[in-house]
């Protein structure tokens, strides 16, 4: 049986948070506040993403721990939007690499190119992506992070001053002018939002740096 890895998410409700942590226990927090006749809304965000769980708080503690079973079991399966591919059955004798097919469209020189690289195309595809990303990781990790920062500012934040401006200075990698601008903004939603933010900077500054261009 494939391992259900916890998903860490922060809920709010309108504009303060009121859990953090795996998700089996924000959601039953989240739970017992609308039995207590919480009636603004609740939402989950994931952390490593900035995205939206969709997910029911209503009923039991027995369901909503179902529906969080259910959840992380589509994530394992690939079917989630962040997805964990499941490894493909291993035959008699072959390593546990956690391999998993996928098609590829390239064009007819690719192919060509590959097919004269030791070890076949797959081999080869492997090479060149594991180099792109060591490569790119900390561009790819500012651009996840900013990303997220965004999806959640732009849910939360939409309607909040200067969120237009902190948008731009997010994207642009500007952390102080950030900061500055949502300075104001409801406690709970700023530091949620910085905090997303961040990874994007801090990232973002160590790529610079490498590359001789801070």
């Amino acid at each position: 049986m494939e391992q259900q890895k916890d998903i860490v998410c922060t809920a709010f409700c309108g504009g303060r948070q009121i859990a953090r942590g795996a998700l089996r226990h924000v959601v039953v927090k989240a739970r017992a506040l609308g039995e207590r006749g919480e009636t603004q809304p609740i939402f989950i965000w994931e952390n490593s993403s900035g995205r939206l769980i969709d997910i029911g708080v209503d009923g039991t503690d027995a369901e909503v721990l179902a529906g969080v079973r259910e959840l992380q079991s589509q994530r394992v399966q690939g079917e989630g939007p962040n997805e964990v591919l499941r490894q493909n059955p291993r035959g008699p004798g072959r390593p546990k690499l956690g391999v998993v097919g996928r098609e590829v469209t390239l064009l007819p020189r690719h192919w060509e190119w590959l097919r004269t690289q030791p070890g076949g195309a797959s081999v080869a595809l492997r090479k060149l992506v594991e180099q792109a990303r060591l490569a790119n990781g900390d561009r790819d990790a500012a651009r996840q992070a900013q990303h997220a920062a965004y999806r959640f500012l732009s849910f939360m934040g939409g309607d909040l001053p200067g969120f237009e401006e902190a948008s731009r200075a997010l994207f642009r990698g500007e952390q102080e002018t950030f900061e500055a601008l949502i300075i104001d903004w409801p406690s709970d939603i700023r530091d949620f939002a910085t905090t997303l933010a961040a990874r994007g900077f801090e990232t973002g500054s160590a790529a610079l740096e490498r590359r001789g261009e801070g």
